[in-house]
């Protein structure tokens, strides 16, 4: 194993910017140690790949390392979380098509934004659906352990449907996502910036709700090293932890967003267009019909959103076994909140813990 080099692997994602910027900005050079970048197509390639030894890190989903230090899908292995890569950035788009037919059902004085006024509505979408004979609608999440799928269950469970039954849910890639939707394999997604917004400047899709509609401080995506890792180099994780911490607060400075939405936008890092990332970066998106402003779509460092916070893995947990993910058997919500590990951040950082915010999520109202 190499001290000064430090291989990641990440998906094409705006979340996945405080890795990027660490290694393409030189945050990660001034701790004095390289990182080598790897982009993936799949979560599941990633988790093999840092399971494997393949990469010393990975821009990972914080449900999947959890599932994969509980040996709940098809590799078992302790994953440690010491710094997130921020919070939210989620979007619910669904096709024209099936926008059109929800706004069929909506109650014409009911708030746009508000998810029990859509829920419902999407929920009588499906019960049309069902008087006709016609198929149940197909939304895209990006993996089973993922708050994209939780997102999207918690929104239908509200509305009184069942997912599974009354919805098929269907496992797409982040990058192929508009794909599918374009191709008609999927009727709608969940999905990270910027593939809502991509969907969106194509013709192919409507957003019709902000991730922060729903949870207002979504756990989304961790840094996951491997145990052992951590103990065959506890200063390299303490200096990959201070330069995603500059690394974040480069990415929260206003005055750097055309730079880091250029810098994302690269052929070997997202291939997007560098105003569809700033859109996401500013928090203000096309949704179809208009644009959707809110400061908090996507977070990086700021209020401490770095830190891992087990509560965050705690409820992570609590939809697994909601789902029917995990057993729920004694000591496995312990085990499940010790992957986050604000022990060595603040390590790390050298500054004492936060002040912690009473309710870390922020559910929508009524669940």
């Amino acid at each position: 194993m190499s001290l000064d080099r430090v291989r990641i692997g990440f998906i094409p994602l705006v979340d996945a910017a405080i890795p990027i910027v660490a290694a393409d900005v030189g945050f990660a050079a001034a701790e004095g140690f390289a990182i080598d970048l790897a982009r993936e197509v799949s979560w599941s390639n990633i988790r093999d790949r840092l399971t494997l030894g393949h990469f010393d890190v990975a821009h990972l989903l914080a449900p999947l390392a959890i599932a994969t230090s509980l040996g709940l899908g098809a590799l078992q292995a302790p994953l440690a979380a010491p710094v997130t890569c921020g919070l939210n950035g989620n979007a619910i788009t669904l096709s024209p098509d099936l926008y059109d037919e929800l706004m069929d059902h909506f109650a014409p004085d009911a708030n746009l934004f508000d998810p029990r006024a859509t829920g419902a509505a999407f929920a009588a979408l499906v019960r049309a659906r069902r008087v006709r004979g016609d198929e149940q609608p197909t939304l895209g999440m990006t993996f089973p352990f993922s708050s994209h799928n939780y997102l999207l269950r918690l929104w239908l469970a509200d509305a009184g449907l069942t997912p599974d039954e009354d919805v098929r849910l269907a496992v797409v890639p982040p990058p192929y996502m508009v794909d599918a939707l374009e191709h008609g394999h999927v009727d709608g997604f969940c999905v990270g910036a910027p593939w809502n917004a991509v969907a969106v400047s194509l013709g192919l899709g409507r957003i019709i709700h902000l991730g922060v509609d729903l949870v207002a401080r979504c756990p989304e995506k961790v840094l996951a090293v491997r145990e052992s890792w951590l103990t065959e180099a506890p200063e390299r994780a303490d200096a990959l932890v201070r330069a995603c911490l500059n690394a974040a607060q480069w990415c929260d400075d206003p005055a750097n967003r055309d730079d880091l939405a250029t810098l994302l936008s690269s052929p070997h890092r997202l291939d997007v267009p560098p105003g569809v990332i700033r859109a996401a970066l500013d928090g203000r998106l096309q949704v179809g019909r208009g644009v959707r402003a809110h400061d908090d779509y996507q977070i990086f460092g700021r209020d401490h959103a770095l830190r891992p916070d087990p509560r965050h893995a705690l409820w992570l947990y609590a939809q697994m076994t909601r789902w029917r993910q995990a057993s729920g058997e004694e000591g496995e919500a312990a085990r499940a909140a010790s992957v986050y590990r604000p022990d060595l951040f603040d390590r790390a950082a050298g500054t004492p813990p936060p002040s912690l915010l009473e309710d870390p999520l922020g559910v929508f109202p009524g669940v």
